[in-house]
């Protein structure tokens, strides 16, 4: 019998015993595992050197060129550019169906330059850093899409594989000009994963997001000699920013509006002629975000009007909410059960303890980053952020995971999860969302009905909606981080 089961999983085949469901893959999945933890040096080496690059989006040269000779040199055919996009790429191996597409970032946030240390230390020099762990979701992806590669090769599964190489995710949209180019068009499945602060398979949809610059034009004066000359630019900015401030009371309570003044003038006693602030408008529907986006777009020109400025502005990003897929989270969940969560040293837990004891917040025990949380659907929850994955997943059926990469408790955009980000404790993370990744494509590989529930589920949910990219036709906004 056991040599029977053996034949049909080097087969590919699924089967069961006694009812219980027995993966036709065991043997391919251990193989991959192994072959994964093989290399944690060389997949350290290459987050690492992407931590310490810490470039931002659209501007992640150096990144980008490192994660396409990594694949390259193992055999991917890599094309670069793609979307109109100089740091986008896809790489691609193997042929004919299904095909399987894995998601890389690996843009930084600006400011959050942060030593790998326990305590708030900025690297002087330096203006970005990866709060996000993009460093980590770019080479766990690549190290996923590499075993793949190998067992295609090794005529273990038959099929394609596709490593896309998506820039800008922090507010750069850079995934929904990729979607909107096609390139996803005759993909089965997408399988992509974020770092953060426990394990979990992704059934929480993400917020639907739409940002813009607001650039306010005035006249400049003497603020002492002659103000009434002049028209204050910075007066247009501010009066939005309280027209919008008070439109909070009366939008839908999941809604978030953020802004900053990115331009404010350069001197008190000069009446500023140029001012910007750029907003963010975010909600779990796309709709509503669309809605209360051309309201916030009102309140500027009745700022303009009142301050006798003139304004424009430049959509900078867009992006849908995430369509979940429960099939597919299912088989990723069983996958990540099997990998594990994480296993401290005793010098980590000393540097996560140091790292927990910087918030002013409860934290959970810094052993839950060695659990799985249990499979929890919550369509509606999506307060928390936003992503272009969500453009994704209304292209094709696609599914995520959380490692985590920081300790119990740590936030994203954060000092502290930059300083996870260049340790162990970071790449360990890493190194489950690899293996699961792979599990979670080698099951879409060997098992076609897997891919079909995906599908139907996909083509359910998504209904009769034609997709529409929030942003419009605009081209990438390659210098939005300027």
């Amino acid at each position: 019998m056991k040599l029977f089961l053996s034949i049909l999983s080097f087969m590919g085949v699924a089967v069961s015993v006694c009812g219980q469901p027995v993966s036709g893959d065991t043997v391919v999945k251990s193989q991959a595992m192994t072959e994964i933890a093989a290399r944690y040096g060389d997949y350290k080496k290459i987050a690492l050197q992407i931590w310490d690059y810490a470039e931002v989006g659209y501007k992640e040269v150096k990144s980008s060129a490192l994660l396409q000779k990594t694949l390259a040199d193992n055999g991917f055919t890599v094309k670069a550019g793609v979307a109109e996009i100089p740091t986008a790429f896809v790489a691609t191996y193997g042929s004919g169906s299904p095909v399987i597409g894995i998601l890389a970032e690996f843009d930084a946030l600006p400011g959050l330059a942060q030593q790998a240390v326990p305590e708030k230390a900025p690297i002087e020099g330096k203006a970005a850093g990866h709060g996000c762990g993009h460093h980590l979701f770019g080479t766990a992806s690549v190290a996923a899409g590499i075993e793949i590669k190998k067992l295609i090769a090794e005529k273990k599964l038959k099929g394609t594989i596709r490593v896309y190489g998506c820039p800008a995710e922090e507010g750069g949209s850079g995934k929904v000009y990729m979607v909107r180019a096609g390139l996803f068009n005759d993909v089965d499945v997408v399988i992509h994963w974020h770092p953060g602060a426990d394990n979990s398979v992704t059934l929480t949809s993400a917020l639907a997001n739409k940002s813009a610059k607001f650039r306010f034009h005035g006249l400049s004066a003497h603020a002492a000699a002659a103000p009434d000359k002049g028209r204050s630019a910075l007066d247009g900015v501010e009066s939005m920013d309280y027209m919008v401030n008070m439109m909070r009371e009366h939008v839908p309570q999941e809604t978030r509006i953020h802004y900053v003044i990115t331009n404010g003038g350069k001197a008190p006693n000069v009446v500023p002629d140029f001012a910007e602030v750029y907003y963010y408008v975010r909600h779990p529907k796309k709709e509503e975000v669309v809605r209360i986006f051309d309201w916030v777009t009102k309140a500027a020109e009745g700022a303009a009007m009142g301050t006798q400025t003139k304004v424009d502005y430049e959509v900078i990003g867009g992006t849908h909410d995430l369509l979940l897929n429960k099939a597919l989270a299912d088989a990723m969940q069983q996958n990540l059960q099997r990998v594990g969560g994480v296993s401290y040293t005793a010098e980590e837990v000393e540097f996560g303890k140091k790292i927990q004891a910087s918030f002013t917040y409860s934290v959970p025990a810094i052993e839950t980053a060695g659990m799985v949380k249990p499979l929890k659907e919550d369509p509606e929850g999506g307060i928390g952020g936003s992503t272009d994955v969500g453009d994704v997943s209304y292209a094709v059926p696609t599914v995520g995971l959380v490692a985590a990469t920081w300790v119990p408790g740590t936030p994203a955009h954060s000092w502290q999860a930059t300083a996870c980000g260049g340790t162990d404790i970071g790449i360990k993370g890493m190194m489950v969302a690899a293996k699961t990744m792979a599990l979670t494509a080698i099951d879409c590989f060997t098992n076609p009905v897997l891919v079909s529930a995906a599908k139907e589920e996909f083509k359910k949910d998504k209904g009769s909606y034609q997709y529409q990219a929030l942003l419009g036709d605009r081209k990438p906004a390659l210098n939005y981080r300027d």
